[in-house]
């Protein structure tokens, strides 16, 4: 059930939506150094699933296309698909990547590459980017498929590259984290992090402006970089290792930061913290004991986010107070949030694709594509939602208020 604290939904905050940072996917993926986790997004708690339980549906989950994108592979591979335009553009773990008609569902150009893709995709400026297993950058155009340039970096990318005016910064599985030209795709700068002995395998995406870069690291620590140099500008520790074993001494940051318009800066971690920082000197604002893996969102004052244990919360974004926290899922190791006309879509490890209403965190709508659980996060251009099912079949749903319909 859904449980408001404070006896109050917070609806001014609420009235106030206005989306400041889109989410691109820090998602986690299969193994580690040491096999943790089963697969994206799937992390073995120990929290026993909860059963589904009937709900008064409000809101019909009505599937309008879909299109068969292939394998993630037994690792299932975090390659979330990206839209630009009229377009979405998705890739299986062998490196087939298709462009698709959003609206119809129909593939428009498909290119297959001898090497197999492991992150999610980023498009923009025309041009799609993909890291691979074997430790490439690679850029397509986005009108035909071909490749623009190629690069090297030091290891697998999983986290899909992030973009600002003249770079691609990629955060490779080792903790390191490579700013490319944009245009050449040559190294820029590099820095290496502290790698713990035992990590979850995944990395979470840095979050690029063109001054700053801002990236989350597997030992639990946040830091700015100046994107002229790659200089370390702060750093924070976010998350501290506890307990007697490495399992529980785990303190991964494989959210991706969420930077407002004022300089705020929000950050989760596993076994540790959910923070709000000053984005210009790492000094933080609030801070509350809570563990996630997964980028949170931020829409007007609210913060949503999705724990490790499966809780989705609300939290008041100015100073942490949970405004509800919603417990019916715990356990269903749900994919990352999306927003869409004042709901919350996650997908599940069975499979099943659930829509919470943001104001009250009450289950609104549900349906269930099937296949193999959904770990990647869904996609959304505002009015429809792209799901990826783990054994890849690419489906698209509209979410239509029942008796509005």
């Amino acid at each position: 059930m859904s449980t408001l604290e404070n006896g109050s939904s917070s609806s001014a905050g609420i009235r106030r939506f206005a989306l400041m940072a889109k989410p691109l996917g820090a998602l986690l993926c299969a193994t580690s150094l040491l096999a943790l986790a089963g697969c994206s997004g799937n992390v073995q708690t120990g929290t026993q699933p909860r059963e589904l339980t009937s709900i008064d549906q409000s809101v019909n989950v009505q599937g309008l296309w879909s299109q068969g994108i292939g394998s993630l592979t037994q690792a299932r591979y975090p390659i979330t698909p990206a839209i630009s335009g009229d377009t979405l553009y998705a890739s299986d773990a062998e490196g087939n990547i298709r462009a698709i008609n959003r609206e119809t569902g129909k593939v428009k150009w498909e290119k297959h590459l001898e090497t197999p893709i492991s992150s999610g995709l980023t498009a923009d400026g025309g041009q799609l980017y993909a890291g691979t297993r074997n430790g490439e950058v690679i850029v397509f155009g986005e009108d035909n498929g071909d490749i623009v340039w190629r690069s090297r970096v030091s290891s697998e990318v999983i986290a899909p590259p992030q973009l600002n005016s003249g770079q691609v910064v990629v955060q490779s599985v080792d903790g390191t984290l490579t700013a490319l030209d944009r245009f050449t795709g040559d190294q820029q700068w590099l820095y290496a992090s502290s790698q713990p002995a035992l990590t979850l395998r995944g990395t979470g995406a840095p979050r690029t402006i063109d001054p700053v870069s801002f990236a989350g690291f597997a030992n639990g620590r946040l830091a700015a970089f100046d994107n002229r140099s790659g200089q370390q500008l702060w750093d924070l520790r976010v998350a501290v290792p506890q307990g007697r074993t490495e399992v529980e001494q785990l303190v991964d940051l494989d959210g991706q930061p969420v930077l407002t318009q004022d300089g705020r800066l929000f950050v989760t971690s596993y076994n540790g913290r959910v923070m709000a920082l000053d984005a210009r000197n790492g000094q933080p604002i609030w801070d509350r004991e809570q563990s996630s893996y997964h980028t949170p969102v931020l829409v007007g004052d609210y913060l949503f986010t999705v724990t490790a244990d499966s809780h989705i919360m609300a939290l008041d974004a100015n100073n942490g107070r949970v405004i509800w926290n919603q417990d019916a899922l715990e356990g269903r190791s749900l994919s990352a949030p999306i927003f869409v006309d004042n709901k919350l879509v996650v997908g599940d490890y069975q499979g099943y694709l659930h829509v919470i209403d943001a104001r009250s965190g009450e289950q609104e709508g549900r349906t269930h594509p099937g296949g193999d659980g959904i770990s990647i996060t869904p996609l959304t251009d505002g009015e429809h939602v792209y799901v990826l099912t783990n054994d890849g079949e690419l489906i698209a749903y509209a979410l239509n208020d029942i008796g509005k319909q």
